[in-house]
């Protein structure tokens, strides 16, 4: 939960948290033991590194809620807004370029909403 609390900050957590149900608490509790307490927590990626991999994945399945929440997790695992743009125009090629247009506005979207609050997440 601490990492997952330091990569998308206690709010987003709070939110998942206080929406979990009877229905979703396995998933939750699946979703912080593994992702957030196995694989981000490995040793042979840093976070920044591990974001530019998230970013890609959700660009070529198209999970732009996703997108957007990892776009503020990469920002606060201290990528640049240029170097977020660099992820975009290369996972362009790969995934190609409708996704990653469409990434571009998502990505513009949740950068000028950080700038306009002064938040990190």
């Amino acid at each position: 939960m601490r990492v997952r609390r330091e990569v998308l900050g206690d709010a987003h957590v709070d939110r998942a948290e206080a929406a979990k149900t009877a229905f979703t608490e396995d998933f939750q509790a699946l979703i912080t033991r593994f992702a957030w307490g196995s694989v981000w927590t490995r040793p042979g990626l840093d976070r920044r590194s591990r974001s530019v991999a998230v970013l890609t994945a959700m660009i070529a399945l198209g999970h732009w809620d996703e997108f957007a929440m990892h776009v503020r997790a990469a920002r606060t695992n201290g990528l640049t807004d240029d170097e977020i743009a660099e992820v975009i125009l290369q996972a362009g090629i790969y995934c190609g370029v409708p996704a990653a247009n469409h990434a571009f506005a998502v990505a513009k979207q949740v950068l000028e909403g950080l700038d306009s609050t002064g938040e990190q997440q």
